[in-house]
């Protein structure tokens, strides 16, 4: 009788637990992009060990293309100044993410996707941080679109301590946490500890720009944990 009422118990309690990777060929896609950080950022030591082990190797696309010093103008293609203005040239760093993305993902099924973003410390330097929002909110809505999702996960890396105390930094930091907390497919990462220890170069480093290279190794967990929870509705 006890062993008949435990493999019930057993049986009751695995219907609770959600299945995402059911073996039926479907695709969870990983979107990485973002200026230094996210640059400096390698999935391979963190990231990927994560999401393969919460998914299984073979149902996993890993996407990265980041690039240093950079605004998100250079993603976001309707970006327009606190002034209204739109320069020249918007979106070539997305149209190139995209040339990584598009390959990727040809002929294959998503089961999910999520974008994980990594940037602002540039748009704190140019003192635009009061379209910021806006910007953040319409690159999520530009990716949504062009992939045909509308359950699309967004993960936030919020700015680290180095800038704080700076107006425009501060502002970007508020409006990173705002977002996030907005919906419940999106998340942020906090990055105020990462940036103490050694660097890669073995160079001692203390409230830095960059991340320290265990701190990288964090970063990546982090970003992983925040999607796979939410992937599996927890």
């Amino acid at each position: 009788m006890k062993s008949t009422l435990a493999i019930s118990f057993v049986f009751l309690f695995s219907l609770l637990i959600p299945t995402v990777d059911a073996g039926d060929g479907k695709k969870h896609l990983f979107i990485l992009s973002g200026q230094s950080n996210m640059a400096g950022h390698r999935p391979n030591e963190a990231f990927i060990p994560a999401v393969e082990e919460a998914f299984g190797k073979e149902s996993v696309i890993v996407v990265q293309d980041a690039l240093g010093g950079q605004p998100i103008q250079r993603w976001y293609k309707d970006w327009k100044d606190p002034q209204g203005a739109a320069p020249e040239t918007t979106g070539d760093l997305y149209d190139r993410l995209m040339s990584k993305v598009e390959p990727a993902i040809e002929g294959e099924e998503l089961a999910s996707v999520s974008f994980f973003w990594m940037q602002g410390e540039r748009d704190a330097k140019m003192e635009w941080a009061a379209v910021y929002e806006e910007s953040l909110l319409g690159l999520y809505r530009q990716l949504s679109a062009d992939l045909g999702r509308n359950d699309m996960i967004f993960v936030i890396g919020r700015l680290s301590d180095w800038g704080n105390g700076k107006e425009q930094w501060d502002q970007i930091r508020t409006i990173q946490v705002k977002v996030a907390d907005s919906d419940g497919k999106f998340a942020w990462v906090d990055t105020d500890d990462l940036n103490d220890g050694k660097n890669r170069r073995g160079k001692e480093i203390k409230d830095d720009l960059h991340y320290s290279g265990e701190g990288y190794k964090i970063f990546g967990e982090r970003m992983a944990a925040e999607a796979i929870k939410r992937i599996k509705g927890e």
